[in-house]
């Protein structure tokens, strides 16, 4: 493994990306790859923490999603508990290769939260089949007017544009900056 691009303790400049979509997209809903590999989506019934912070870290390690782990359980707990706020897995082979959250708090909009995928189901084409699914489970919410969700340049390398791809609309971009708590692989971002 090569030296990480940036020690823990670092101070990093990324840039965040803000996408909308105004209209329920055209496309069907999606199918998994015809891979003969046994999958579901299933929507966690009041998940518990240790579970949404097994995938936040599975999915987010490699691109510093350190955001969450300094809430506390009982904050992300209450969050997670929201009737509101709702957790998919992607369970393939029989374990979690990829999640989304839908929060459905505001009015006439809902914001896709956290989306991604554990780094040994990239691609599969599993990226694709997950985004259109959460898209269209949140255009089937009466009313909604807006989908909203935000990238950044330290996520996967095509994480804007597979949500470009996908019906999303970049609406502004602002410059960043933090204070890593591990250090980043060169290989897996980008400033």
């Amino acid at each position: 493994m090569s030296a990480p691009a940036s020690p823990a303790g670092a101070r990093i400049d990324y840039r965040v990306t803000f996408l909308e979509m105004t209209e329920r997209p055209s496309y069907d809903w999606p199918q998994l790859p015809a891979d003969g590999v046994p999958a579901s989506l299933l929507r966690a019934e009041t998940p518990p923490v240790w579970y949404f912070r097994a995938l936040y870290d599975a999915v987010g390690r490699d691109h510093a999603w350190e955001d969450l782990e300094e809430e506390s359980d009982e904050d992300v707990a209450a969050w997670l508990s929201e009737p509101d706020v709702g957790l998919w897995s992607l369970i393939r082979a029989g374990w979690p290769q990829g999640f989304f959250i839908l929060d459905t708090r505001g009015a006439g909009e809902t914001e896709l939260t956290l989306f991604g995928l554990v780094p040994g189901a990239i691609g599969l084409g599993l990226g694709r089949y997950l985004l259109r699914t959460a898209v269209l489970t949140a255009w089937e919410r009466p009313g909604l007017a807006r989908l909203k969700v935000n990238t950044c340049s330290l996520d996967h390398p095509r994480a804007l544009a597979l949500y470009q791809r996908n019906g999303f609309q970049v609406v502004a971009q602002e410059m960043r900056s933090r204070v890593l708590k591990r250090g980043l692989d060169p290989a897996r971002w980008r400033p």
